[in-house]
């Protein structure tokens, strides 16, 4: 009895593995400009945490204006790079725009 229980259960848990269909959600598509967001996200994220934890004693001034100098430059450049992004979206639309008024 408890063979056949087993084999019954190995059985409807390989169908369902196997042959059940299933709804995946495809991941939407990250462009350059959305993965900038997330990453100047995560940087502030990291600055606002550097700051409490220096303020908590938990690193040297040393450090702590060491890692807050590569975290302020990463995000600069983060920065920069979504002001480029945007700058060059916006570039065409106004070519074409300047198209239609002529």
């Amino acid at each position: 009895m408890i063979i056949t229980l087993c084999v019954l259960l190995t059985a409807i848990l390989l169908f369902y593995i196997f042959y059940m269909e299933r709804q995946v959600e495809s991941p939407e598509d990250k462009t350059r400009l959305g993965y900038l967001e997330e990453r100047k996200e995560a940087v502030y994220d990291n600055l606002r945490d550097l700051n409490f934890e220096f303020r908590a004693g938990k690193f040297p001034e040393a450090d702590y204006l060491a890692m807050r100098t590569a975290l302020e430059e990463e995000a600069a450049q983060i920065l920069a790079e979504i002001d480029r992004l945007e700058r060059s979206a916006a570039t065409p639309a106004k070519a074409a725009r300047k198209g239609v008024r002529s």
